[in-house]
């Protein structure tokens, strides 16, 4: 036996969608204690920590809307592909995220017995070509004491990790506004179906935005 399902309506995709984009943008605002040992982790530890449980909800609630409600018309299934687009990619960012902190930790290693002062060399060469002011050699200093690291490899590891900071940061405002963008497209329709031609909005703009970025890379 067959049971017929009632299409959400557009406002209740939009709002899923709404809601997604939200809680991603969310990822970046979440705090995390960093403990003085671990300071040069501060700038990803926040987004390390709420990621994974955005990920998890996001794929709860795809699941609860395949189970209750499977979209069967046009503008429920190019919801769907913005939202499972939005929650593939959102979950290969912090699998990398992941992937470069686990690097940094090999990298540094994990402190157990603190190191003698005459194995720590003390200078610290410049990143990027910037050097460092006095001031910014009494901070690093002090944070490189306090996680048991050569100021030179704390500078490092603060590095890498600042940089995933940025990667894991663009990754999530592209997905937040790319939900944001679809969710607009699914509310302000006047029928209730999307367009499915060749026009610019015959896709959701993640998929446009993956499918780019994977031209790009070949």
């Amino acid at each position: 036996m067959t049971t017929n399902r009632v299409p959400l309506p557009r406002a209740e995709l939009a709002d899923l969608l709404t809601d997604a984009a939200q809680s991603v943008a969310g990822i970046l605002t979440a705090e995390y204690p960093t403990a003085a040992s671990r300071s040069y982790l501060h700038p990803v530890l926040g987004a390390l920590s709420a990621g994974p449980r955005v990920v998890a909800e996001l794929n709860d609630r795809l699941e609860e809307l395949l189970a209750e409600a499977p979209p069967a018309n046009p503008a429920g299934l190019f919801t769907l592909a913005s939202y499972a687009s939005a929650l593939g990619w959102l979950a290969e960012s912090f699998a990398e995220l992941t992937t470069t902190v686990d690097q940094i930790y090999t990298r540094v290693g994990i402190p157990t017995d603190p190191a003698e002062p005459a194995t720590r060399p003390d200078h610290v060469q410049p990143v990027g070509g910037v050097a460092f002011s006095a001031l910014d050699l009494v901070a690093i200093r002090s944070a490189a004491e306090a996680a048991d690291l050569a100021p030179d490899v704390y500078v490092e590891a603060l590095s890498e990790s600042l940089l995933a900071a940025s990667r894991i940061t663009d990754a999530c405002m592209e997905i937040s506004s790319g939900l944001l963008e679809d969710a607009t497209y699914v509310f302000d329709e006047a029928a209730d179906h999307v367009s499915i031609g060749d026009g610019p909005n015959s896709l959701p703009t993640l998929v446009r935005s993956l499918l780019a970025r994977m031209q790009a890379a070949e």
